[in-house]
């Protein structure tokens, strides 16, 4: 029996030729990142081990994106208390302003195929686009890994999720994402791997695999990977065994939305469309890359905000700002009324930026919309940029293939 390529990255950490779905094992770790809401417990925890060392310091990051810049006296404090821990041990720091972790790790090359990597974020599962095991961990499990430059893994039981076809004009693969949210649910997915396949796979580039990928954490996956086309690279075996094959083929797919409280809640736009809305948002690791920034500057062209409407764009990365820049698509949004912040995750969870009131309403590219991940009282729906900017436009939520 062959091996599923989460299988085959663990068994090659582990030294075997093959691994079996619930085993346990300890494994190397090729990258590890740390983001300023929990890299200073981390910190912490790795400074009441006597006389500790960084294991490998090339091999770790800390990113400042949570709280960035900082507008409290506290998120100030935890960007030294990293400053002065990364100076110490010699370890990289992408500071404020450089953006969200996945997106930056994915810009900088730092993860590659067949690679174990972990960060102390659930969404590190988005990186699973470069072929590699990739997974978040708590700060504690954080701290250890400093130390050791190991940890134990469960070896998940595979899912292989094949999709089909071409998406329709005004349809997008967050669309896709929320789709597999609405099958799957909240948890039927839990620890599990899912490697996806098929033509649309094939035909996507990274950033547009990344809001498929990263979204899959909220299905309760332990980590999802897409196949990457390099020498090297591990590729599922033949007769690999998987829990289960689920197809999909997309082409009939319309646009999606999430109702608030899961984003697993996603209805075709059509049965919340009319929704009047007070805040529309595009960011996070999941739905603020370049092409999403064109999608909304396409959708806006000739037209503006809708009066009583915040338009709040958090580029998700410094080469996302930089590129929109140089394209004039930044112009573009601005001048028809759109609010831009620096890189940062910003309004994925109201950090610093783009909170709601009670009874606020607000559709958005983020991550998640449960009750209060706005503010209190705000609720959120999630949907793709073309539809988050076409909503803006309009003052409610809109279908962006409606003239």
């Amino acid at each position: 029996m062959g091996l599923t390529i989460s299988e085959k990255i663990i068994a090659s950490h582990a030294g075997l030729d093959r691994v079996a779905p619930g085993e346990i094992h300890e494994v190397p770790v090729d990258l590890l990142y740390l983001h300023d809401n929990n890299g200073p417990i981390a910190i912490q925890q790795f400074e009441l081990i006597p006389g500790a060392t960084v294991w490998d310091p090339s091999r770790v990051r800390f990113i400042l994106d949570h709280h960035a810049p900082a507008t409290t006296f506290r998120a100030a404090g935890h960007h030294q208390t990293i400053r002065a821990f990364a100076e110490k041990h010699g370890i990289p720091v992408f500071d404020v302003g450089r953006g969200v972790s996945h997106a930056v790790m994915l810009e900088e090359g730092l993860a590659g195929p067949g690679q174990i990597v972990l960060g102390t974020d659930s969404h590190t599962v988005g990186l699973g686009v470069l072929g590699c095991l990739a997974t978040g961990i708590g700060s504690t499990e954080a701290a250890a890994v400093l130390y050791t430059g190991r940890i134990w893994l469960m070896v998940p039981e595979t899912i292989r999720v094949v999709l089909e076809g071409a998406l329709a004009p005004g349809v997008y693969p967050r669309d896709v994402a929320l789709l597999l949210l609405r099958h799957f649910g909240p948890s039927f997915l839990n620890y599990l791997a899912l490697e996806f396949t098929g033509g649309f796979v094939e035909g996507l580039d990274r950033e547009a695999r990344m809001a498929i990928t990263t979204m899959c954490l909220e299905m309760g996956v332990k980590n999802a990977l897409m196949p990457v086309p390099v020498a090297g690279a591990p590729r599922a075996d033949a007769d690999a065994r998987y829990a289960s094959t689920v197809n999909f083929d997309v082409g009939g797919l319309g646009p999606m939305v999430a109702t608030p409280g899961l984003p697993t809640n996603g209805v075709p736009v059509a049965e919340v469309a009319g929704t009047p809305i007070q805040q529309a948002t595009l960011g996070s690791c999941a739905g603020a890359y370049y092409p999403d920034l064109v999608a909304a500057a396409e959708v806006l062209r000739g037209g503006h905000v809708a009066p009583g409407v915040r338009f709040v764009i958090v580029p998700n990365s410094s080469r996302v700002v930089e590129r929109a820049a140089r394209s004039g698509i930044l112009a573009e949004l601005v001048a028809a009324g759109a609010i831009v912040s620096s890189p940062a995750c910003g309004t994925c969870a109201s950090y610093e930026v783009g909170c709601l009131a009670p009874g606020e309403t607000c559709v958005s590219t983020t991550t998640r919309n449960m009750e209060g991940r706005m503010g209190p009282g705000g609720r959120v729906y999630l949907a793709s940029a073309a539809t988050v900017a076409a909503s803006a436009l309009r003052g409610a939520i809109a279908d962006p293939r409606s003239p």
